[in-house]
C-alpha cells in the first residue's frame, strides 16, 4: 500500500515537471515569436524611414533646383535690363563726344574703354556720375558669398598703389551693344615718356633665356605696367624698339637692332625732313572688342561643359571661358585668366563658376591659380592659390551636401596633390588641407553629392575615397577590385546615382558601381564600350548615359545599369566622346575629343554647335569680298568660316598639314601651302582640288597673289621665293622662276661683319612677303631678320633698298619695314612678333606675338616708341592676324591653343 502511494506521488510529480517544462517551452516559443515580430516591425519601419528620407532628399534637391532656376532667371532678367541701360549710357557718352568733348591721349578708360572720363574730374565726381550699374542687381541676387574688393570701373588720375587686385567689370552689362564680352579693367594709359615703359618691358624679359627657349607656349605679354593680377585686354602700352635705335638725317634711315643685329630701314622721301625718332606715337582711337570665340578644348580636358539655368553653355578654350547661348546665338566671355584654362566646375547654386589655369612662363602673372567668378556679371569673386600650386590645376569640384562652402583642387605637379579650400574665407581664401593624392595621373575629383566631406578621386590604376574630418585632415581608402583582371589601367570618369552610389568608368570599357559609403564594388557592367569610357552622366530622372572615347557611342542605362535600348553614334570625323552633361529637357550636351560640341538627344540624334581645330594653327586669310575667312593647320583640316553667322561654311580634310593660305583676287580660288612643300589649288565654293604642286621639301611659309591676280608668290622654308604666272581664272599656274640675287654670285656682309658668298637672296627661311601696288616688286622678311626687295619679272634681288623707299605697297605683312618699327618691344629677339597686318583703309595695324597678345596700333607704326592697345585671350603664341575685307573685324589665331578669336573694331 505504501509503495502504491509512493508511485502515485512520483507519477504526479513527473506530470507536474512535464507541465512546467511544457509551460517554459511555450513561453520561449512565444517570446521568440514576439521577438521575430518585433524585428520584422523594426525592419519595416527602417525601410519605410529610408524611403521617406530618400523621398525627402529628392524633394530637397528638386526644390533646390527650382530655387536655382528662379534665381538664375532673375539674374538673367537683370543682366538684360542692364544691357539696355549700358546701351543708353553708351549713346549718352557718344553724344557727349559728338558735341566736341574729344578725349585727350592721357584720358583714362573705364570698363572696356567706352566710358571716357576726363582726368580733371575728382574721384568723387567720377563715382557719382558713372556709378556702377550692377550695384542693385548684384545685391538683389543676395549671393551668400563674400565679394573681393576690386578695381572700380573708373580710374583716378592719381598713381595706383602697388598691390594685387582682381579684375571686376563693375557692371552687369557689356560696354558695347554688339558684344557681351566683359573684360578686366585696364590700367591707365601710360605717360608718353620712354623711361617707365621701357623699364617695364626690360624687366618683363629679364629671364630672356628661359623665355626664349619656351616662348612657344608663353602667354604673359605686357603686364608689367599694370600693377594688378589680371589680363589687360584693352590697355595702352608703350612698345619701344631698342634704346639704341638711331636716325640718320642724311640717308633718311633708321638703324635698329634685333638680337644684336643691325637693321637699316629707309624712310619715304616725304618723311625724311620731318621725321623725329624721339616722338611718341599715340594709340589709335579705334579699339578691339572680343566678338566671338571659335573652338573648344576637348582634346585633353574633361568635365568642362555645362548648361547654366539661363540657357548658356559654359566651356573654355585657350584662356577664355565662353558662355554661349545657342538659341540666341550670343556669346559672353570671361577673360580673367592669363594662360590655358585646364578645368571648370559649377557651384551648386548654378551661378558661380570656378576655373583653374596652368602655369605660364612669367614668374608673376603666369602662376597657376583658381578663379571663382559670377556667371551673370562676369565679376571675379576670389582668386585662390597664387603661389600654392606647382604646375596646373587639372580638377576642381565644389562641395554639394553643404551648399558649396568648400572647393577641392588637384595639382598636376609630381605628387598630384589634393587640396581643399574654404574659398569664402579671407580675401584670398583659406586652404584647409593639402596632401599627396597619387604617384600617378589623377583625371577626376568630385565631392559626394549626399555625404558631407566625402571626396572621390580617380586616375591611372586607382580610385580613392577620401574623408575630411573635423580637424581638417584627409583620410584615404583605395577602391578594392575583386580580381586583378578587374583592375583597369585607368579609371577615367566619375558620377553618382540618386541613392549615393558611385559610378566609375574605366579603360576596360566597364562601368563599376561602388556602394555608398564604402570602397567595395557593388556591381560591374563589363564591355559597355569598345575602348575607354570617357564620361558618365547621371540624369535627374534616374537614367545613366555613358560615352565612349574610342567608339563614339552614347548608351543609356537604367538605375541598375541595365541597357534601355537607346543609344546614338557620333560621326567619326567629330571625334570620340570626351564629356556628356544634361541639357534642357531631354537634350544632352556632348564635348568631343576633336574639339567639337554637339547638342541633341538619343532619339533625335546630335548636331554640332561648336567646331574647332585640333592641332597647331598657322594658316589664315580673309575673303576679298565677303565677311568670311579661312583657317588651316597641322590637323590637315581647312575650314571656311562666316563671321556674321559665326559658323563653319565648310570643312575639308586635305590629308596634308597646312602652313599658309591665300584667296585669289576674286575669291573663287584658294591656295593652301603645306608643310611638305606641296601647295594645293582649291575651289572656294565646291572644295574641289584642281591641282597639287611641289616646290622643294620644306614648308611653304607664306603665299600671296599679286594685286591684279596675275602672279603668285610662295615663300618657302628652303630660303626661296617661287613666282608663278596665273591663268585660266586662277586654275592654271606656270612657274616663272625663283628669286635669287641680282648676280649669280654676290658677296655680302653677314651680321658679324665677315664677307660671305651666297647663291640665293635670303640666307634663312622666308617669313613674310608683300606685293607692290603696281605688281612689279616684292619685299620679303626672313628668319635671320633680313628685309630684301625683288624685281618680280626677272626674279632678281634689287640690291639698293633706297631705290624702293617710295614704292606703294598693296599690303604690309612684313614685320621688318620702316612702317613697322614701333611694333618691336625692347629687347626683342626678332621672333617675338609672329605676324602683322595693315587694315585695308591703312589706318590701323594689328600684330600677334609670342606672348599670346593681339595689339592694335595706328598705322604707320614708324616711331620706335609707339602706344598701342593690347588684348589677351590666346594662351599660346598668336601665329596670324588679319582684317576682314571691310575692316569691321579682326581675326586672330593661336598656335597650340587651336583657338580662333574674332574681334570687333569699335
Amino acid at each position: 500500500m505504501t509503495i502504491h502511494v509512493h508511485q502515485i506521488c512520483l507519477h504526479n510529480a513527473v506530470i507536474e515537471n512535464i507541465s512546467e517544462i511544457s509551460l517554459v517551452t511555450d513561453m520561449q516559443t512565444v517570446t521568440a515569436k514576439v521577438q521575430l515580430a518585433w524585428n520584422d516591425m523594426i525592419e519595416t519601419e527602417n525601410e519605410s524611414l529610408r524611403e521617406r528620407v530618400g523621398d525627402l532628399e529628392k524633394k530637397v534637391l528638386e526644390q533646390g533646383d527650382e530655387i536655382v532656376c528662379l534665381r538664375s532667371t532673375l539674374a538673367d532678367a537683370l543682366r538684360r535690363l542692364n544691357q539696355l541701360e549700358g546701351s543708353r549710357t553708351l549713346s549718352l557718352n557718344t553724344s557727349v563726344l559728338k558735341n566736341g568733348n574729344t578725349p585727350r591721349a592721357g584720358n583714362h578708360y573705364g570698363g572696356n574703354g567706352h566710358h571716357l572720363i576726363s582726368p580733371t574730374l575728382s574721384q568723387k565726381e567720377v563715382t557719382l556720375r558713372y556709378r556702377s550699374t550692377n550695384e542693385h542687381p548684384v545685391s538683389a541676387l543676395r549671393d551668400p558669398v563674400r565679394r573681393v574688393p576690386s578695381h572700380n570701373s573708373t580710374h583716378s588720375s592719381l598713381p595706383q598703389r602697388r598691390a594685387v587686385h582682381y579684375q571686376s567689370t563693375g557692371s552687369l552689362h557689356s560696354d558695347s551693344p554688339s558684344s557681351s564680352s566683359v573684360s578686366p579693367v585696364p590700367p591707365a594709359s601710360p605717360s608718353p615718356s620712354p623711361t617707365r615703359p621701357a623699364t617695364a618691358q626690360k624687366s618683363q624679359r629679364s629671364n630672356g633665356t628661359n623665355l626664349y627657349n619656351s616662348k612657344r607656349w608663353s602667354s604673359t605679354g605686357d603686364f608689367n605696367q599694370a600693377q594688378q593680377f589680371s589680363v589687360a585686354p584693352q590697355s595702352s602700352t608703350l612698345a619701344s624698339s631698342t634704346r639704341d635705335a638711331t636716325y640718320n638725317n642724311e640717308e633718311g634711315s633708321v638703324r635698329m637692332f634685333l638680337r644684336g643685329r643691325p637693321i637699316n630701314l629707309y624712310a619715304p622721301t616725304a618723311d625724311i625732313a620731318t621725321y623725329d625718332i624721339t616722338k611718341v606715337a599715340t594709340a589709335p582711337s579705334s579699339k578691339l572688342k572680343l566678338d566671338w570665340v571659335y573652338g573648344y578644348r576637348g582634346k585633353d580636358c574633361r568635365s568642362n561643359l555645362y548648361l547654366l539655368p539661363t540657357g548658356e553653355m559654359v566651356y573654355f578654350v585657350a584662356s577664355v571661358a565662353v558662355l554661349y547661348n545657342v538659341e540666341e546665338q550670343s556669346q559672353r566671355h570671361y577673360l580673367g585668366h592669363t594662360d590655358d584654362i585646364k578645368c571648370l566646375t559649377i557651384h551648386p547654386n548654378k551661378l558661380l563658376v570656378a576655373t583653374g589655369q596652368t602655369a605660364g612662363h612669367d614668374s608673376r602673372e603666369g602662376k597657376p591659380h583658381i578663379r571663382v567668378w559670377n556667371s551673370v556679371s562676369l565679376a571675379t569673386v576670389v582668386v585662390l592659390g597664387l603661389g600654392e600650386f606647382e604646375r596646373s590645376i587639372s580638377c576642381l569640384s565644389f562641395s554639394k551636401a553643404d551648399g558649396g562652402s568648400l572647393l577641392c583642387a588637384i595639382d598636376e605637379g609630381n605628387d598630384h596633390n589634393i587640396s581643399v579650400w574654404d574659398w569664402q574665407k579671407n580675401e584670398k581664401g583659406h586652404k584647409i588641407t593639402e596632401t599627396k593624392c597619387s604617384m600617378d595621373t589623377v583625371v577626376a575629383a568630385e565631392f559626394h553629392p549626399l555625404e558631407r566631406n566625402q571626396i572621390v578621386t580617380c586616375g591611372k590604376g586607382h580610385i580613392s575615397f577620401w574623408t575630411l574630418d573635423t580637424g581638417g585632415t584627409l583620410y584615404k581608402r583605395n577602391g578594392i577590385f575583386e580580381t586583378t583582371r578587374d583592375r583597369p589601367k585607368y579609371v577615367t570618369c566619375l558620377a553618382f546615382t540618386q541613392n549615393g552610389d558611385v559610378l566609375s568608368g574605366d579603360s576596360n570599357g566597364s562601368v563599376v558601381i561602388w556602394s555608398r559609403g564604402t570602397n567595395n564594388i557593388k556591381k560591374v557592367a563589363r564591355n559597355v564600350h569598345e575602348g575607354s569610357v570617357f564620361s558618365i552622366c547621371a540624369l535627374k530622372e534616374g537614367s545613366i548615359i555613358t560615352g565612349g572615347g574610342k567608339d563614339g557611342k552614347l548608351i543609356q542605362f537604367d538605375t541598375s545599369m541595365h541597357p534601355t535600348g537607346y543609344e546614338a553614334q557620333v560621326a567619326e570625323h567629330l571625334g570620340g566622346i570626351r564629356t556628356v552633361s544634361e541639357g534642357r529637357g531631354s537634350q544632352l550636351l556632348v564635348g568631343s575629343t576633336r574639339n567639337c560640341i554637339l547638342i541633341g538627344s538619343l532619339s533625335m540624334g546630335f548636331s554640332p554647335a561648336v567646331l574647332g581645330h585640333t592641332d597647331e594653327l598657322w594658316a589664315l586669310c580673309p575673303h576679298p569680298t565677303l565677311a568670311q575667312f579661312l583657317t588651316a593647320g597641322f590637323d590637315r583640316i581647312v575650314q571656311l568660316w562666316d563671321s556674321l553667322s559665326h559658323s563653319v561654311v565648310w570643312s575639308k580634310d586635305i590629308a596634308e598639314q597646312a602652313q599658309s593660305a591665300a584667296f585669289s583676287s576674286n575669291g573663287h580660288i584658294i591656295i593652301v601651302g603645306c608643310v611638305s612643300g606641296k601647295w594645293i589649288v582649291m575651289d572656294s565654293e565646291t572644295r574641289e582640288i584642281y591641282s597639287t604642286h611641289v616646290d622643294g621639301n620644306e614648308p611653304i611659309q607664306v603665299v600671296k597673289f599679286s594685286p591684279d591676280g596675275q602672279l603668285l608668290a610662295l615663300g618657302s622654308r628652303d630660303n626661296y621665293i617661287y613666282i608663278y604666272q596665273v591663268t585660266d581664272g586662277a586654275k592654271h599656274y606656270t612657274r616663272l622662276g625663283r628669286c635669287t640675287c641680282w648676280e649669280d654670285k654676290c658677296r655680302r656682309r653677314c651680321s658679324t661683319g665677315a664677307i660671305i658668298d651666297k647663291l640665293s637672296g635670303h640666307s634663312s627661311f622666308i617669313t613674310h612677303i608683300d606685293w607692290s601696288s603696281d605688281n612689279e616688286y616684292l619685299r620679303s622678311n626672313s628668319g635671320d631678320y633680313e628685309l630684301l626687295y625683288w624685281k618680280v619679272k626677272v626674279c632678281r634681288q634689287v640690291p639698293q633698298s633706297t631705290q624702293l623707299r617710295d614704292v606703294a605697297w598693296a599690303s604690309n605683312s612684313c614685320v621688318l619695314s620702316f612702317s613697322t618699327i614701333g611694333i618691336w618691344p625692347e629687347g626683342a629677339d626678332g621672333t617675338d612678333v609672329n605676324a602683322c597686318e595693315r587694315s585695308n583703309k591703312a589706318k590701323l595695324m594689328a600684330t600677334g606675338d609670342d606672348f599670346g597678345k593681339v595689339k592694335l596700333y595706328s598705322y604707320p607704326v614708324k616711331q620706335p616708341k609707339s602706344l598701342c592697345h593690347s588684348y589677351g585671350g590666346h594662351s599660346s603664341h598668336v601665329t596670324n592676324v588679319t582684317f576682314l575685307h571691310d575692316d569691321s573685324r579682326l581675326i586672330s589665331i593661336g598656335g597650340k591653343d587651336t583657338s580662333v578669336l574674332q574681334w570687333q573694331i569699335i
